[in-house]
């Protein structure tokens, strides 16, 4: 007749199982781009800048949108997605969807043209929510 292990063996085994399944696994990898993260809630007003002769910028209020958490944008009345990689804003849905935006600074983004480089457009969070 077999003898039934004790359960502090038992234990012990499951416990070392554990520990060194753990001990063997390594980190996710890191997102593509960089490390996901969010805007700050506001408004962000977008314009081009203007010109010593003229208007100190001009608006662009088709591209305004108001962060409202982590995630989500309002542009226009609609909800919409966004994901901020590293310093790489890009509109997954909503009005403003395909937008791509670089993050200059916590308050300032430039609109990221086909060729990938900063363009003219500038939208500045211009409210705190």
């Amino acid at each position: 007749m077999k003898r039934a292990a004790k359960p502090a063996v038992l234990l012990a085994l499951l416990a070392g199982a554990v520990i060194s399944g753990c001990a063997a696994s390594e980190p996710p990898p890191m997102v593509p781009g960089g490390p996901i993260s969010a805007l700050p809630l506001g408004t962000y007003t977008c314009e081009l800048a203007g010109d010593a002769g003229g208007p100190v910028s001009k608006p662009l209020p088709e591209y305004e949108f108001r962060v409202t958490n982590a995630s989500t944008y309002k542009a226009g009345g609609v909800r919409g997605s966004y994901l901020l990689t590293g310093e790489h804003v890009s509109m997954t849905g909503g009005n403003l969807r395909g937008l791509r935006l670089h993050r200059i600074s916590s308050n300032v983004l430039r609109k990221v043209e086909e060729d990938g480089t900063d363009g003219e457009m500038r939208c500045v969070r211009s409210s705190h929510h």
